[in-house]
């Protein structure tokens, strides 16, 4: 077969997910098939089923040449539990190695493996073996560094913290267990640059490499709006899960006063009661729930911006260049990884409060000029920072470089063969 042979293993895969990092984990499988390149992804269900509180399963998506193994024990959530308490694939680990063993890969790579295998699943199988951080699990066992539920984390008070969630403690992070398994990794990759210095504050041993996110498929979009707008005003838009770490809270009340637009919010999650109850009705805040991928993009073309404002550590950003990549500008808060997205490109603006929102938003509707001037240069660095064909070709060098360390010419000479890197 031509190509490399690539094993995803991760906790959540589309459609059986609730975040960034399943979604993160299917656009580079599928992005990998469209390059020529064999994908299975290996994925637990017991752990969807269980924190989707038992309700109805999604459908399937349509095949794309992804070959996906739905994991599932038998036991439910007991088996997830096993693994969130021991670190290991205590169930389905037999069953991972034999299909690590038969797919004879050439690549494995670890997403987000908590409820999956958690540390021990590091050292499985002897492919070349990577781990890209989406979330900060491997420093924080909340994943999000977000400390008591409540505030952004400076500093370790895990086990009140993890109480807090009402989530049991993981006695493993107390021993040298996690390190002693990360020598099995080749390679380590943080989303970001904030996210690779946040992993080293926080005692993370490993270098780490620094690859973004990036969006599939080249961009079918111009810089201006047409007519079809899905709004009869004009509007701010969120897109994101209603969490509280999201933000979303400073920024309804805004809206009180802030009369010229409105906001339309996309996206549901456990804090959408509470959003709803603080909007009190107001008509200029609209909550759209969960919109197909078509509808997104379409509010995401329509907007004045999109605002960004997260008040936890995000890995990444990934609505910041769906905004860029239809030519929208954004309102990020200055916080993680959004300034090093938003300056890279002069694609927005960056806030710190409530008052500096309401002025960035004010300049952004009141001066055109300046607005087009943003959207151009969205659009611009998303083509040059976060296409896939950028993000894809860095990707691959990478490996190709951890494989020439790692002495593993057959993979080198695949590469330099199939993809045309370096030549």
């Amino acid at each position: 077969m031509k190509g490399l042979r690539f094993c995803m293993l991760t906790t959540f895969y589309p459609p059986y997910n609730f975040g960034g990092d399943g979604v993160a984990a299917q656009r580079l499988s599928q992005a990998l098939v469209r390059r020529g390149h064999h994908v299975t992804v290996l994925q637990d269900i017991d752990a969807y089923n269980l924190l989707s509180r038992g309700a109805k399963g999604p459908s399937e998506d349509p095949p794309d040449g992804v070959e996906v193994v739905r994991l599932k024990s038998g036991i439910g959530g007991m088996s997830v539990l096993f693994t969130q308490q021991s670190g290991r694939p205590l169930i389905n680990g037999r069953k991972i190695q034999k299909i690590i063993k038969k797919g004879n890969f050439d690549v494995i790579i670890f997403h987000n493996i908590s409820l999956l295998g958690g540390p021990k699943l590091l050292a499985v199988g002897d492919a070349l073996k990577l781990y890209m951080a989406h979330e900060h699990w491997l420093i924080c066992p909340s994943h999000v560094l977000w400390r008591h539920n409540r505030e952004a984390c400076t500093g370790r008070e895990c086990l009140r913290c993890v109480i807090h969630y009402r989530r049991p403690p993981q006695y493993w992070r107390y021993t040298q267990f996690l390190e002693n398994q990360l020598q099995h990794v080749d390679t380590f990759i943080a989303m970001s640059e904030f996210s690779r210095d946040k992993h080293h504050e926080f005692g993370f041993s490993k270098d780490m490499e620094v690859i973004n996110n990036f969006l599939p498929e080249a961009p079918k979009t111009n810089l201006s709006r047409d007519n079809d707008s899905p709004h009869t005003r004009p509007y701010f838009f969120f897109a994101g899960r209603l969490e509280r770490i999201k933000g979303l809270g400073e920024v309804i009340p805004i809206f009180k006063n802030y009369t010229n637009a409105d906001l339309l919010i996309a996206g549901e999650g456990e804090y959408g009661s509470q959003l709803r109850k603080l909007s009190n009705g107001n008509p200029r805040v609209k909550f759209l729930g969960s919109i197909t991928q078509n509808e997104l993009t379409r509010h995401y073309k329509h907007a004045i911006a999109l605002i960004a404002p997260s008040v936890g550590y995000e890995t990444f950003g990934i609505a910041l260049i769906e905004a860029f990549r239809q030519a929208t500008p954004v309102i990020a808060r200055r916080i993680g990884p959004f300034p090093e997205i938003v300056e890279r490109c002069a694609g927005g603006v960056l806030f710190d409060g409530p008052e500096e929102l309401f002025q960035a938003m004010q300049q952004i509707q009141g001066d055109t000029e300046l607005r087009n001037k943003m959207a151009q240069d969205a659009f611009a660095g998303f083509l040059k920072y976060w296409s896939e064909d950028f993000v894809l070709e860095q990707f691959l060098e990478l490996i190709r470089k951890t494989a020439a360390l790692k002495g593993r010419m057959e993979i080198v000479t695949k590469l330099l063969s199939e993809t045309g890197i370096d030549k």
